[in-house]
């Protein structure tokens, strides 16, 4: 008669302890890269839909640049809405206050929101996604904001759910990258205040900027420095 094999209990409480403390370590980090995946499908998404928008619209109304000034409303019929609110941060579908990646307060301020150059609508979709669309005071300075989990979830911070996208005529609705991406201008603008992190994610596919510290060094591994051209990945 063959002796059975068997584990006594002191085994198994140990390699039970040795598979918890490996899920402890693990499961963050896979909850982590789920949820920064989430997040990068969706401000695709709303990237390819504002564009979407941006074409339709010139169709209709004809060359972006005969719509006149209160051009970023030709899109409004282009999206599924579910609620419209007056003025950019006096209602409840735009938060009214932001946050850069470094913490610190991050423009436009309240105070900003509530000029005259700022009262625009800003809107609910189906999908739970904020807009709002704005001028600056010069007219010049156009762009949409983009809550991508809406006024009461998240962390209102730019680079982590609020995202900017710049408007420009003939050319669409653009991720808001400076004219030339250089390390320098990613350091300042994705890595430190978050305001141009929409151009990371639509042309890199990813939120690694989370993983790395404002001078772009990843937090695994400080020999990695994101700089937008050789390196665009913590990995």
């Amino acid at each position: 008669m063959k002796k059975l094999i068997a584990f006594t209990l002191a085994e198994t409480l140990i390699v039970m302890g040795i598979i918890g403390v490996v899920a402890a370590l693990t499961l963050p980090n896979l909850n982590s890269s789920t949820g920064d995946k989430e997040k990068v499908a969706k401000v695709k998404k709303i990237y390819s839909d504002l564009n979407d928008a941006f074409g339709r619209a010139e169709v209709i109304y004809g060359p972006v640049d005969e719509w006149g000034a209160t051009k970023m409303e030709r899109l409004e019929d282009f999206f599924k809405i579910s609620k419209t609110c007056n003025g950019s941060g006096n209602g409840s579908c735009f938060s009214k206050t932001f946050k850069c990646l470094t913490g610190s307060s991050c423009t436009p301020k309240a105070e900003d929101m509530d000029s005259d150059c700022w009262k625009l609508e800003s809107y609910i979709l189906s999908d739970g996604t904020s807009i709002f669309p704005y001028y600056g005071c010069d007219m010049d300075s156009v762009g949409i904001l983009v809550d991508i989990d809406g006024p009461n979830k998240g962390a209102d911070t730019f680079g982590k759910d609020i995202f900017k996208f710049k408007y420009l005529s003939k050319n669409g609705i653009v991720d808001n990258v400076l004219d030339v991406s250089t390390e320098a201008n990613w350091k300042a603008n994705c890595f430190t205040s978050g305001v141009a992190c929409a151009a990371w994610i639509v042309r890199f596919d990813n939120m690694d900027y989370l993983k790395a510290g404002t001078d772009g060094k990843c937090k695994s591994n400080a020999s990695i420095v994101l700089d937008g051209v050789s390196n665009i990945t913590c990995k």
